[in-house]
């Protein structure tokens, strides 16, 4: 058997986390979600093992089996700009480097995957061990962009972000941050412009979405893609860990240290790294803000301040 809708419970930190975020529309698709996600397991033949909990901050996600009793993953996620293309990027990897697509319903946002070991991430490995895993993980996902691809530019996602922070500077608390986030902006806008990359992009690639597998060591999850250059990328990977980077004695040469090891090992210029991670370490601070989590968007800010 399946599971019947009112046997599916909605993980606290979803609920939270799409509440906060996400208005009507995401209270609307929470309500939802258990009869969504119990039509897709009688649609597809599975039967729900366990909810994980607390799983994603955008997707309820299941240990299933299916008809063959061969273990699976059923991923149920609110379908956003980032989020949208998910099924086409991991299409297009086919399993090179990341989990691999089983089956998908892009419309509703959900994914059947190949199970890893979700107990496992990257980040269980001392920092030095799991950044040489993610930069060899990186050279396998970075490929070129098919011809008319369905992935959002760099540039729009970045117009996207960069209209974010102009509204989240405006918000109480955020004034310090605003000579900050005005040079934020400013070298996003020209690095955007003088980009001259192509390839695939994770969009969130960093060690928590990175997972132990079977078939490999190592396979990315949760992509939120877009094509592009590899410093936007790789700008993500290097704000990872940032509470023990900002921790240690002396902060600012710690991070200029990581950037230097990252931009050495996927031959990535430097300080456009340096620009593009101090515009996603500025984005992130004030979405945390946004959502009243001040301590991550006190670290943030001054991890972007450090650079």
């Amino acid at each position: 058997m399946s599971a019947a809708p009112g046997q599916i419970t909605v993980p606290e930190w979803l609920a939270r986390s799409v509440g906060e975020g996400g208005g009507a529309a995401g209270r609307q698709w929470l309500a939802e979600l258990p009869a969504r996600v119990a039509a897709h397991l009688a649609r597809w033949d599975l039967t729900l093992e366990r909810v994980l909990d607390p799983g994603g901050s955008l997707s309820l996600v299941g240990y299933v089996h299916r008809d063959d009793l061969t273990p699976a993953v059923l991923k149920t996620g609110l379908v956003t700009p980032e989020t949208a293309q998910e099924h086409a990027a991991l299409s297009h990897w086919a399993g090179r480097g990341a989990v691999l697509l089983l089956n998908a319903d892009p419309a509703e946002g959900v994914l059947l995957l190949e199970r890893l070991h979700g107990d496992i991430p990257l980040r269980s490995l001392a920092e030095a061990k799991a950044t040489l895993e993610a930069t060899s993980l990186l050279h396998r996902l970075w490929v070129p962009a098919s011809e008319g691809h369905p992935f959002a530019s760099l540039a729009d996602r970045v117009a996207t972000t960069s209209d974010e922070l102009r509204r989240h500077r405006e918000l109480p608390g955020a004034a310090d941050a605003a000579g900050l986030v005005a040079e934020a902006l400013e070298r996003a806008d020209g690095l955007a412009a003088s980009a001259t990359e192509d390839f695939l992009l994770h969009g969130d690639f960093h060690h928590g979405n990175v997972l132990a597998a079977d078939r490999a060591p190592w396979l990315a999850i949760d992509p939120r893609p877009l094509v592009g250059e590899r410093a936007y990328d790789l700008a993500r990977l290097a704000m990872d860990r940032a509470d023990t980077l900002i921790g240690s004695p002396g902060a600012a040469a710690a991070v200029r240290r990581r950037l230097h090891q990252l931009s050495d090992a996927l031959e990535v210029d430097q300080e456009r790294l340096r620009g593009w991670t101090l515009f996603r370490a500025a984005a992130t601070g004030l979405r945390a803000l946004a959502v009243g989590r001040r301590e991550d968007a006190e670290l943030y800010l001054e991890f972007a301040g450090a650079l």
